[in-house]
């Protein structure tokens, strides 16, 4: 596998004050509106948001299967918007596609499907069956070579897009809605891979997807659409930890699942006790004001929660039930409640 060894720079990308209006009879419908983000080289983002919110469309321009209305669209530097069709053909041998439904050729078996980009880039015949093997292998299908399509698993049919997708040595690749079809298990698997194509080639990742924990499994970064525009963006850690729209927080609120909902907090006051949920991170002394209010004489029960891990940092949120049966326990419970207030988000369930 000599040549799948070999790692890229990967290609970075960046959009300039992007805008694309599509007309629909007389009527023009806005798609993307000053779109300006930056996509580095050898990274993976996320780019996520709600059906119709402009994140597909915005992959289009990358590849110039469509063209902004106003804008530019670089790659290492390079406007592509002016590119001739003939120039932009040339381009796309470098950057590599996966699909939600596989886009396989049910008339080719698993080598036809890999080899045929590189049939039509004119690689000679012994070539190619070379390249396909070491693709086969890098994906973990050594034994699938001469199956169809329909003899496949969805997880193999999308190792087989991907494969594909590697067969020109592309120095980018745009996953769109890539683990939509699978189910939970097999997502993980493909997100395996697809970490594994960024770390071992070095290849640029853009994961086009609605499912945040897609974004929490393998991103860097994310980028956050709605309404054609990018309303939040940064490190995965920074957007989970602290989202700053209301999108961005449905989106972790979905993956994270760390607050009661509606259902149990009215189960959790059914009991005695103060309701507290509290929006963990490091360096807010949470484990030392607990401990000072259990010596005052406060019984702690956390009743719902989750702490996670990204990019090396800890964050999550705890809801707890704290008791007081004298008055000094009750002021170590508000002790508490201000010492929170006062270092991190602290709410109380009423």
């Amino acid at each position: 596998m000599a040549e799948q060894a070999t790692t890229t720079t990967g290609t970075e990308v960046e959009f300039r004050g992007v805008h694309k209006v599509f007309k629909q009879g007389r009527k023009e419908v806005t798609a993307l509106q000053d779109v300006n983000t930056a996509i580095p080289a050898g990274s993976i983002v996320g780019i996520i948001g709600y059906s119709g919110a402009g994140k597909s469309t915005l992959v289009r321009q990358i590849n110039g299967l469509d063209r902004p209305s106003s804008g530019e669209i670089l790659l290492d530097g390079k406007d592509i918007v002016p590119l001739k069709e003939s120039q932009m053909r040339k381009l796309r041998s470098n950057i590599g596609m996966i699909f939600q439904q596989f886009n396989l050729m049910t008339s080719r078996n698993v080598e036809g499907n890999i080899a045929y980009p590189l049939k039509l880039q004119g690689m000679g015949a012994a070539e190619r069956k070379a390249r396909v093997q070491e693709l086969l292998e890098f994906v973990g299908l050594s034994d699938k070579g001469k199956a169809y399509p329909e003899q496949l698993s969805g997880g193999q049919k999308q190792r087989v897009g991907i494969a594909r997708a590697l067969a020109t040595n592309p120095e980018l690749l745009l996953a769109d809605e890539a683990t939509s079809a699978l189910d939970p298990s097999t997502t993980h698997d493909v997100l395996e891979l697809l970490r594994k194509v960024n770390r071992e080639l070095g290849i640029t990742i853009v994961v086009i997807t609605h499912e945040m924990e897609v974004v929490r499994s393998i991103a860097d970064r994310v980028v956050v659409m709605q309404g054609g525009e990018v309303v939040e963006e940064g490190t995965v850690y920074d957007v989970f930890s602290n989202p700053r729209t209301a999108v961005a927080s449905n989106f972790v609120a979905t993956s994270l699942r760390n607050t009661p909902d509606m259902v149990e907090s009215e189960a959790l006051q059914s009991k005695s006790g103060r309701l507290f949920t509290v929006t963990m991170a490091e360096g807010i002394g949470f484990f030392d004001a607990i401990s000072k209010a259990s010596h005052a004489g406060v019984t702690v029960n956390i009743v719902h929660g989750g702490i996670t891990t990204l990019q090396q940092h800890s964050f999550g949120k705890l809801t707890m039930r704290m008791s007081a049966s004298t008055p000094q326990a009750e002021s170590a419970i508000e002790e508490f409640y201000q010492t929170m207030q006062a270092n991190t988000e602290i709410e109380e369930i009423r």
